[in-house]
């Protein structure tokens, strides 16, 4: 269940469209497929779905984006966060190679998605740079190159003098660039989504949270306060916060620990300091394990973020610490003043790696964004319908497994925050 967490607006919020209207759940309804969750994972698979006219019905416990969708940064990052394709293809084998391919191709999947539907979601496909900040650990920026290389990706080593040119800074010694990533304002795409799905002729019931699903016969049942929605087939996409709400497939809710992740959005930056602060306006994330990141909205505010141990007076504690960091990776930037302070849960799996299920016949689940969530699971909808559509296993970028809850879940997911004392040493030591 949801712990006590305050949920303040974000700037994707705040210069957002407002999403379409919904209504609840209410009564009983029949679908050929029923989504749970109507973040990108869910909104993507209901939108392939319908494009192959198949009838689909989400039902979202909130409003579309109101979850991970649209709180995270919104940097559209072709790759896992710390996996790479060896990894991948040595836990999954053949499926594994399957979802390099699909990952190595998402981020200009959802450009591509979003153009054709015409979602105005301020996108900027201006690449996606991870510098890193040792001079030993450019040994993981030619292993990422080597790997994602050999699969296809558009990657390139850089040296520290590039990167300088390319961030504006001399704090990192180098590292690599993937030139399909990018950025967008997560919230402006989910409800472009879902704008997209009801033009389509798919249903989408908000403000419905879901007590339970079960098999019964050959349909599966999912059941809200006000309604339940019987369906053939049934695509569960609630990722970090699958248990937020009620008891929901408590096992997939334990193989994720949801960790509280805070964005920050400057005030804009002139033009003359913009044009010294990531020129070229790519996302940008480094090596650091306690999460150095930025980009642009575009307003030209710095959009960053990090996470904290102690849950008092965060928000006020994080403008010092990321002011702080900002003024010694860009010292051009002067006075930093953060005009928005907004949080969100992330999914994080022991390995680092996403899980995907098969609930029963014509069933299906993920978990374990671990922070790539925005290309990866729009990627993902795809594959997912094409699952509902009864397609093999082989042809598919969705290495089922079965659920492996984390041993006592609860104490894991209270002690999280402690891993930063963790992360700090590790990127203090070099390699």
């Amino acid at each position: 269940m949801t712990e006590s967490v305050e949920w303040p607006p974000s700037l994707w919020a705040a210069v957002t469209a407002a999403g379409p209207e919904l209504t609840a759940l209410a009564g009983s309804q029949t679908a050929d497929v029923v989504v749970i969750g109507a973040g990108f994972t869910g909104l993507s698979t209901a939108l392939h779905l319908r494009e192959k006219g198949i009838g689909v019905t989400v039902i979202e416990a909130q409003e579309p984006g109101w979850g991970a969708s649209g709180r995270n940064n919104g940097q559209v990052i072709p790759t896992l966060s710390k996996p790479d394709p060896e990894d991948i293809v040595a836990r999954y084998g053949a499926g594994g190679e399957r979802l390099v391919t699909l990952i190595r191709d998402s981020a200009d999947y959802l450009f591509d998605l979003a153009r054709r539907y015409d979602i105005d979601a301020e996108a900027e496909q201006n690449g996606w740079v991870q510098p890193v900040h040792t001079p030993g650990r450019i040994k993981i920026a030619e292993r990422r190159v080597k790997q994602w290389g050999k699969y296809g990706a558009p990657v390139e080593m850089l040296s520290r003098e590039q990167v300088r040119d390319m961030l504006g800074s001399d704090a990192w010694y180098g590292g690599f660039w993937n030139r399909t990533g990018g950025h967008i304002n997560p919230l402006a795409l989910t409800r472009g989504l879902a704008r997209a799905v009801l033009a389509a002729g798919g249903v989408i019931y908000a403000r419905s949270p879901v007590d339970s699903f079960e098999r019964r016969g050959d349909r599966w049942v999912v059941k809200t306060t006000g309604g339940e929605v019987s369906a053939r087939s049934l695509v569960l996409a609630t990722n970090a916060y699958t248990g937020e709400f009620s008891s929901l497939a408590p096992k997939i809710a334990h193989e994720v620990v949801p960790v509280l992740s805070w964005q920050m959005a400057t005030q804009p930056l002139s033009d003359n300091v913009r044009k010294t602060i990531i020129p070229g306006r790519q996302a940008m994330s480094d090596t650091h394990a306690e999460l150095y990141f930025g980009r642009y909205d575009k307003r030209n505010r710095l959009v960053t973020g990090g996470i904290l141990l102690s849950p008092f007076n965060r928000a006020e504690r994080l403008k010092k610490l990321l002011a702080g960091r900002l003024q010694k990776l860009w010292p051009q930037i002067g006075d930093v003043t953060f005009d928005y302070v907004w949080n969100g849960y992330v999914g994080l799996t022991p390995d680092w790696m996403p899980r995907m299920h098969k609930l029963g016949p014509n069933g299906f689940a993920w978990a374990g964004c671990n922070g790539r969530a925005v290309a990866m699971s729009v990627a993902l909808g795809r594959e997912f319908a094409k699952a509902v559509e009864g397609a093999p296993d082989e042809q598919l970028a969705l290495p089922f497994s079965e659920p492996a809850p984390i041993p006592f879940h609860a104490f894991s997911r209270r002690i999280a925050p402690l891993k930063l004392i963790e992360y700090r040493q590790r990127d203090a030591m070099e390699i």
